[in-house]
């Protein structure tokens, strides 16, 4: 049986931009799980989930995320990366729709993912969304606080 640290990176491998695979993403969470975008509030259950990889990939088609760090304290997997891509793609937010800017994005974000029976129960995603703002051009440094 593979490592709760290795299933979190199999998850992240899914979900790259160049080889996206959602099916497999989704294939890592149990039927009860969730994920939640810390910044928006947003949550996706069930099938909605295929959206968290699908979505990214279809608004930055070259997403990769970076993972500098990763701690196992039992069932509790935290993983420090940065998310880094170019915005080609529509970006659906709670705020609408972002039309494709062309610009890169290098987001810090801390992902933390609670495990049962070797499947992730919940994902919340503490990404820095003022950075990615400013980033695509959607805020000023004095805005995106």
């Amino acid at each position: 049986m593979r490592s709760n640290i290795e299933t979190i990176k199999e998850l992240y491998a899914a979900a790259e931009g160049d080889r996206l695979d959602v099916g497999k993403f989704v294939s890592f969470f149990s039927e009860d799980a969730y994920v939640r975008d810390i910044p928006t509030d947003m949550e996706f259950r069930g099938k909605d989930i295929a959206m968290v990889a699908g979505g990214m990939a279809q608004a930055f088609p070259d997403i990769h995320r970076e993972l500098f760090d990763i701690y196992a304290m039992e069932d509790v997997i935290v993983v420090e990366l940065a998310i880094r891509g170019t915005h080609r793609g529509p970006f659906v937010t709670p705020m609408g729709t972002v039309s494709p800017t062309g610009r890169t994005i290098d987001v810090p974000c801390c992902d933390v993912f609670h495990m049962r029976e070797g499947k992730v129960v919940s994902f919340h995603c503490y990404n820095a969304a003022s950075i990615l703002q400013r980033q695509l051009g959607l805020a000023d440094s004095a805005t995106a606080a």
